[in-house]
C-alpha cells in the first residue's frame, strides 16, 4: 500500500471579492477529474474570501491545476495552485487554545502574543474571531507546545506588558461539555461592595471601606476583617437589607453571562464572602442554582453586629466549589471560578479554569486568565463562545425555534 504521506496532492488557494457560488464553481469545474477532498477551509473577512482546498487527483494534477486557475480567472479571483505530497501533518502534542481580548486589540499586542507562541516552538493552526464588540476577541488553536505551562507564563508576561487579556485553555474535548461556573458576588457579579452599602446606613462607610480594601489585597485575614466590619453594623434595623438589595447593580454583561451558561446546560453558583440576605435574592432573580454566603444575626428586627455559623472565607469558598461540583457530578477540572479579591484565590486555583475579573494584582498574577474589561460576559469568549452565537440564541428566544 502506498504511503499516504508520499502521494501527490494539489493545494488550491483562491482569494478575492466574495460572492455566492465560489466553492460550487470550483468543484463543479473539477468534477470530471473526481478529486478526493482531504481538507477544505473558507473564511470571509470584510467581503473578501479565502478558500483553500487540499485535493488528491492521482495522475491528473497538471489538468486540475489548469482548471482551478481558469475557474479563478473566470470568477475574478486570484489563485495560487501548487503540487506537493501528503496531507496536513497533524501535530497532536502540546495542543491548547489561546484567547486574546482587547479594547481595542492592537497589532502590537497580537505581535507580542504570537512572538511568545513562536519562541516556545508552537504553531498556530487556526485563528478565528469570537467578538468584535464590546471587546475584540481572537481564539488561536495551537499545537507543538511541549511546555504549555511555560507558554502560559510567557503569554502572561507579554499580556501584562502590552495591556491585553489572555487565557490558555485545554484543547479538544476538555473544552467542551457541561461545566460548573462559580462566581464571587461583590465587585464581580455586582458592581458594589454590599457591606459598604450597609455601612453607609451606619455612617461608618469610610472605616469599613478601608478594611475591605486591605482584606481584598490580602493584607488582613478575611474572617477577622469580616467580624470587624460587621460589628460596625450593630444596631441597624433589618429593613436596611431590603433597601440595599434594591440599590445593588449587576455588572454589565452579568445577565447575558448567566443566561448563556444556562442555555448550554452549565450549572452556575454564587459563592460570596458577603451576606446571603443579599445574595440569595440575586440568585433567585437570575435563576442561579446554588448560593453560599454568610448570614447576619438579627434579633428583634435589629442587626447584632455578628454573623451566624462558619464564615465563608478564602478556604470556605474553595470548599464550596468542591462540594457543589461533587453534588453536580462534575470533576474539578470541569469547573470555572471567577473572582476579584484575595478571598477568591483558593477557589480560583482549585478550579479547572480560574479567572481574575478586574482583580487585584495578587489575583491576576495567580489566576489562569485575567479579564480587565468591564463586561462580565467577556468570560464567555474564554470558553469558546462567540458573540454571534450569543446574539443568535437571544434572537431565537425572542422569535421561538425555527420550524424543522
Amino acid at each position: 500500500m502506498t504511503d499516504p504521506t508520499s502521494r501527490p496532492t494539489l493545494l488550491v488557494t483562491l482569494t478575492g471579492d466574495d460572492r455566492p457560488g465560489v466553492s460550487r464553481a470550483l468543484f463543479a469545474a473539477l468534477a470530471d477529474l473526481h478529486p478526493v477532498v482531504l481538507d477544505l477551509e473558507q473564511t470571509i473577512t470584510r467581503g473578501r474570501i479565502t478558500l483553500t482546498a487540499l485535493l488528491e487527483v492521482p495522475g491528473r494534477e497538471a489538468a486540475a491545476k489548469a482548471i482551478a486557475q481558469r475557474t479563478a480567472y473566470e470568477l475574478g479571483l486570484t489563485s495560487v495552485v501548487s503540487v506537493g505530497t501528503g496531507d496536513n501533518v497533524p501535530r497532536r502534542t502540546g495542543r491548547a487554545t489561546i484567547s486574546a481580548l482587547g479594547r481595542p486589540l492592537t497589532g502590537a499586542q497580537v505581535a507580542a502574543l504570537t512572538a511568545a507562541i513562536a519562541e516556545r516552538g508552537a504553531n498556530i493552526d487556526r485563528i478565528r474571531r469570537l467578538s468584535r464588540y464590546p471587546v475584540t476577541t481572537l481564539e488561536l488553536d495551537i499545537s507543538g507546545a511541549d511546555d504549555v505551562d511555560g507558554l502560559r507564563h510567557d503569554l502572561a508576561l507579554a499580556a501584562a506588558a502590552h495591556g491585553v487579556d489572555v487565557a490558555v485553555s485545554p484543547a479538544g474535548l476538555a473544552r467542551r461539555g457541561r461545566r460548573l461556573v462559580v462566581m464571587d458576588v461583590d465587585s464581580t457579579l455586582i458592581r458594589d461592595e454590599v457591606i459598604e452599602l450597609l455601612a453607609q446606613h451606619a455612617g461608618r462607610e469610610a472605616e469599613v471601606a478601608a478594611v475591605t480594601e486591605r482584606a481584598m489585597r490580602g493584607e488582613l485575614d478575611f474572617a477577622e476583617s469580616l467580624h470587624a466590619r460587621v460589628a460596625a453594623l450593630a444596631g441597624l434595623p433589618d429593613t436596611v437589607l431590603g433597601e440595599v438589595r434594591d440599590r445593588v447593580q449587576l455588572t454589565p454583561g452579568a445577565r447575558t453571562l448567566v443566561r448563556t451558561l444556562k442555555r448550554l446546560g452549565f450549572t452556575v453558583a454564587l459563592v460570596s464572602g458577603g451576606f446571603i440576605e443579599i445574595v440569595q435574592p440575586i440568585a433567585d432573580d437570575l435563576g442561579i442554582a446554588h448560593a453560599r454566603a454568610n448570614r447576619l444575626e438579627v434579633r428583634d428586627g435589629v442587626l447584632t453586629g455578628r454573623v451566624l455559623g462558619e464564615v465563608v472565607d478564602r478556604a470556605g469558598k474553595a470548599r464550596a466549589l468542591s462540594e457543589i461540583a461533587r453534588a453536580e457530578g462534575l470533576p474539578l477540572h470541569r469547573t470555572v471560578a471567577i473572582g476579584d479579591g484575595a478571598n477568591d484565590l483558593d477557589m480560583i486555583q482549585a478550579a479547572g479554569l480560574g479567572i481574575a475579573f478586574n482583580a487585584k494584582p495578587i489575583v491576576r498574577e495567580q489566576a489562569d486568565a485575567s479579564v480587565n474589561v468591564p463586561y462580565l460576559d467577556a468570560v464567555l469568549y474564554l470558553l469558546g463562545i462567540s458573540r454571534d452565537e450569543i446574539e443568535e440564541a437571544d434572537l431565537l428566544d425572542e422569535e421561538g425555534p425555527a420550524p424543522l
